[in-house]
């Protein structure tokens, strides 16, 4: 599944990560109206990682709670994959990592916590654009 944008200069997208199927169609669905780039969600991360080689990945952003692998181990084989690309990971827990742990995930820029906003996710996406030419966000504030 992706967003119908087109693609922006670059034509990078945004990979979502999730293994909750209804949880990834939410922010995909909400990420894909509103970020103007293509947002291609995953449930399953070995299969994020099989698409990555023949993907311009843009960004990354992760869930870190996941079965078969956990979001640290999720990093650090799109790293091997795609160095330089950005992660933004999402969890529910409230989670401290070692100085150790982070360094082994230098792609790791940050972290939001579950229950968060649409618009708290994609001013990260936005932030951590690895280009000049980051997706807009689309009618995230009221008009007036």
């Amino acid at each position: 599944m992706s967003s119908t944008h087109p693609p922006q200069p670059g034509g990078k997208i945004v990979v979502l990560v999730d293994d909750e199927i209804s949880y990834i169609d939410l922010l995909q669905q909400l990420l894909g109206e509103h970020l103007a780039c293509p947002v291609h969600g995953y449930t399953k991360p070995a299969d994020a990682i099989r698409a990555m080689p023949q993907l311009n990945v843009g960004l990354v952003v992760t869930d870190f709670q996941m079965p078969d692998m956990n979001g640290l181990q999720f990093i650090m084989e799109v790293q091997k994959i795609k160095p330089g690309v950005p992660v933004v990971m999402i969890t529910a827990y409230n989670m401290t990592f070692t100085e150790r742990e982070l360094a082994a995930v230098p792609a790791l820029k940050a972290i939001v916590r579950k229950p968060f906003k649409w618009t708290a996710l994609a001013e990260e996406v936005v932030k951590y654009w690895p280009d000049p030419y980051p997706p807009k966000v689309i009618g995230s504030r009221p008009p007036g």
